[in-house]
């Protein structure tokens, strides 16, 4: 046993505690949006999810299994607590994901280790084959967020937040003392920019499908899908024009080559660009956060606020099944980011960008917002958790 009264203890964009009940909380309150909407008519029934444990990915399979009833085979990088540290809030939103499928009679496989390794990839097929109803799967979401990546080629790459123009400077909220400042940036070297393409591009996605389709397991018809953001253009230097930007390029380029592939199983493969939303990566990001408070307290005004459960649940219920169709951009993306992107809710974060200082923040963000979004990414704030109780920090992820 050992049992911990957890806090969180927050250091620049990063909580180091996380809370076991309060991530099993944040993920039941995402199962209640999921139970909220009709059943998915036609939804998958087999789902590998390529970082399952946070963000997008988590969200990915919490709609997938309890909003068609699939059984969902999750792989992450994460870690148990021990002695008298917390594990990491992607260990304890699985526990709590499994204890929940448990009780649904839903069939939940986790397995936790290198996503980009080719051992990972052999136990996943593995996994599949022998686990999974009819050993194949008919939906992939590649959701992985790693600032490194260890490549087949035995080099470890790691990725850089640069412009890759002019050197960038611009407004920047500094989370931690709550004041509006300013933030430079340099430009990125050439090595920079191809490391992260290697680290946040397509490639690892282009290794996955020719891995699992080699090996026989996926299914008549099976989607895949990769999360991407371009956002507004006041984070275009640091975020779509920069190194960034060059490895969501690349993720495109992958989507259309992996496409052709799908198509040989009357499938096909996309990139959805979602929402900005408060996660551990997105929270690194100089000038997002500033950005995310305004556009958070104007989207709530207008009452078109969503988080990552209600763009997934959407994505899911509105283009990818009941027999809707995928409503691409004219670069072949799916939008979902389409709330956030509208004229009008731009035009009004921009309208009060020039006046955003510290002094006025308050009036303009939602800070609160923020930080709550931010903490309960680590099983804080969550309503019916006694924080003030010593909780168990071991976990084990029970396979059902």
């Amino acid at each position: 046993m050992s049992l911990q009264v957890l806090k969180p203890r927050v250091r620049g964009f990063i909580c180091i505690t996380s809370h076991p009940e309060g991530c099993a909380a944040h993920v039941r309150e995402q199962i209640a949006h999921v139970k909220s909407r009709p059943a998915l008519k036609g939804g998958p029934k087999s789902v590998l999810v390529i970082g399952a444990s946070t963000g997008y990915g988590l969200s990915s399979r919490i709609a997938a299994a309890f909003g068609s009833g699939a059984a969902t085979l999750g792989i992450f990088f994460e870690r148990n607590g021990e002695g008298d540290k917390a594990g990491s809030p992607g260990w304890y939103n699985t526990t709590g994901f499994h204890a929940e499928a448990k009780k649904a009679g839903l069939t939940a496989i986790s397995l936790n280790g290198d996503a980009f390794s080719a051992e990972l990839k052999a136990q996943v097929i593995e996994a599949i084959k022998s686990k999974m109803p009819g050993g194949k799967v008919d939906l992939i979401i590649y959701s992985l967020a790693s600032p490194r990546r260890t490549a087949p080629d035995g080099v470890t790459y790691k990725s850089t937040l640069k412009p890759t123009g002019a050197p960038f400077h611009a407004k920047n909220l500094d989370t931690d003392r709550k004041v509006v400042n300013d933030v430079t940036l340099d430009t990125a070297n050439a090595e920079e920019i191809a490391h992260t393409v290697k680290v946040m591009g397509g490639e690892d996605w282009e290794l996955w499908m020719n891995a699992l389709d080699g090996a026989g397991v996926i299914k008549e018809g099976c989607q895949t899908v990769a999360y991407s953001y371009i956002g507004p253009q006041v984070t275009w230097p640091i975020y779509k024009d920069g190194t960034i930007g060059k490895a969501k390029e690349d993720l495109e380029r992958a989507s259309r080559k992996i496409d052709d592939l799908m198509k040989l199983h009357r499938g096909r493969a996309f990139v959805s660009v979602n929402k900005a939303v408060v996660t551990q990566a997105s929270s690194a990001i100089p000038v997002v956060p500033l950005y995310v408070s305004l556009l958070f307290k104007i989207m709530k005004a207008k009452g078109n606020h969503e988080g990552c459960i209600e763009q997934i649940q959407r994505l899911f219920e509105k283009q990818m099944y009941n027999d809707n169709a995928l409503d691409f951009d004219d670069n072949g993306r799916v939008r979902i980011d389409d709330l956030e992107m509208l004229p009008e809710i731009q035009k009004a974060v921009f309208d009060i960008w020039p006046l955003v200082t510290t002094e006025t923040f308050d009036q303009y963000g939602d800070f609160a917002g923020y930080q709550s979004d931010f903490l309960k990414n680590f099983g804080f704030g969550l309503a019916g958790v006694d924080y003030d109780a010593p909780t168990e920090v071991e976990r084990p992820i029970e396979n059902v």
